[in-house]
């Protein structure tokens, strides 16, 4: 390993030393180039990933030299795929610039698919916000080059970190909107009933009785077949139990539709939020009587 990384060294010194001295404008720069590339592969087989991500960043910037733009881009992705393997922030960073060359050039759909990554790098990092901000970036260009089905992809996960984060209305309109999307596709309309009980869950969480009877009825009129699920039941069975704001009764609808069809940790969350806000709830009016 140790072996690897000094061959690297030695590859990365020969290509600072042909960056420092003349040549034509630019053969000095297609050298180091190659040198750089030839440090970064022994860096990674001696698993020095910083210094494999930082020589892949010094071969970004002399392929900008040159004018590759699109080379240089794709040097910044390997320098991330290196980074990844000890700063996530670092490879965040390198995808960022990436991005930003992809969207220079056009290549718009190359500009989202990593948008995107970084979306997903700032979920694992558990960074929401941040997370959201790419993903909406992802989306807004999928949608431009019209491939719908990774815009959905997208769109459905800000939904569902835009209710981690209590940002309800939005993910109800976020996931009433994919609903509404998928309703008309016969591929993806048996999908739908999923998309209208995350939509539910986040108006249960908001906690307006008025407002989820109303949504119970829009998710009627979009799927007429949505009243005869599992999933309507749960929601109205819920919706019941928050009118009458009893505990035990919201618990067992939520057991009952366990029972059949397991709750994702995601549905689990919200709904225990819901439920520790109505109990909270019923024992503010038993502490007034």
């Amino acid at each position: 390993m140790s072996d690897q990384t000094a061959k690297g060294d030695e590859f990365e010194r020969k290509a600072e030393k042909k960056l420092a001295g003349w040549g034509l404008f630019g053969s000095k720069y297609e050298d180091a180039v190659d040198l750089y590339d030839k440090a970064a592969n022994c860096f990674k087989l001696g698993k020095n990933w910083d210094k494999a991500g930082a020589v892949y960043t010094k071969s970004a910037v002399c392929h900008m030299k040159l004018e590759s733009k699109h080379e240089a881009a794709t040097a910044y992705v390997d320098a991330a795929n290196s980074y990844k393997k000890i700063s996530m922030q670092d490879a965040a960073h390198s995808l960022n610039q990436a991005v930003s060359i992809f969207m220079e050039i056009g290549r718009l759909n190359m500009a989202a698919r990593y948008c995107k990554e970084i979306g997903e790098i700032y979920e694992q990092e558990q960074d929401l916000e941040k997370a959201i901000d790419y993903l909406e970036r992802a989306a807004d260009l999928f949608q431009s080059e019209e491939v719908t089905t990774s815009a959905n992809q997208c769109k459905q996960k800000i939904a569902q970190f835009a209710a981690q984060l209590e940002q309800y209305p939005k993910a109800t309109e976020m996931f009433e909107a994919l609903a509404r999307h998928s309703i008309n596709n016969n591929l993806l309309k048996y999908g739908v009933k999923g998309i209208l009980l995350n939509a539910g869950i986040c108006e249960i969480c908001r906690g307006d009785e008025v407002s989820i009877h109303n949504a119970l009825e829009r998710y009627q009129e979009l799927d007429p077949t949505f009243s005869g699920t599992r999933e309507y039941k749960l929601l109205a069975d819920l919706a019941t139990a928050m009118d009458e704001e009893d505990v035990e009764m919201f618990t067992e609808a939520i057991k009952e539709f366990d029972s059949m069809t397991r709750l994702d940790p995601w549905k689990t969350t919200l709904l225990l939020r819901a439920k520790n806000a109505l109990k909270a709830k019923e024992e503010d009016e038993g502490d007034l009587t």
